[in-house]
């Protein structure tokens, strides 16, 4: 049974960080491409970050470029989302994704499994 599993959210005052963890199970992990999306209260969810199967190419929204990098460690089965200069706007639930042959790696339809997702609450 595919099942990612995220954890790391929390409460976090505007200019802090916070890293996001996702570990994967059931799954040949390293042919997924991986990626992190967002959805905060009454919007759609939308495109975070994204990493290719070896990490070798990612790709971020606008609004996150430069303050968060994605990574991920095929040897632990899992994806990372360290967040930096955290903003109010960044509050959302967090979630990773697994996609075995995204055409856009910031498609939602292009992503085979999710995860239940971690509240991110950053405080003004």
């Amino acid at each position: 049974q595919v099942q990612l599993v995220e954890s790391g959210g929390g409460l976090v005052q505007a200019g802090g960080s916070l890293r996001l963890s996702c570990a994967a199970f059931g799954l040949t992990f390293s042919r997924y491409v991986m990626g992190w999306f967002r959805q905060a209260p009454g919007k759609e969810r939308e495109f975070a970050a994204a990493i290719t199967w070896s990490g070798g190419s990612t790709d971020y929204a606008d609004s996150v470029k430069g303050r968060f990098t994605i990574s991920r460690d095929n040897t632990k089965n899992t994806v990372y989302l360290q967040m930096n200069s955290l903003k109010p706007e960044d509050t959302a639930v967090y979630y990773c994704a697994g996609g075995l042959s995204p055409r856009r790696t910031d498609w939602t339809r292009d992503y085979d499994c999710w995860g239940q997702g971690t509240q991110v609450t950053v405080s003004s």
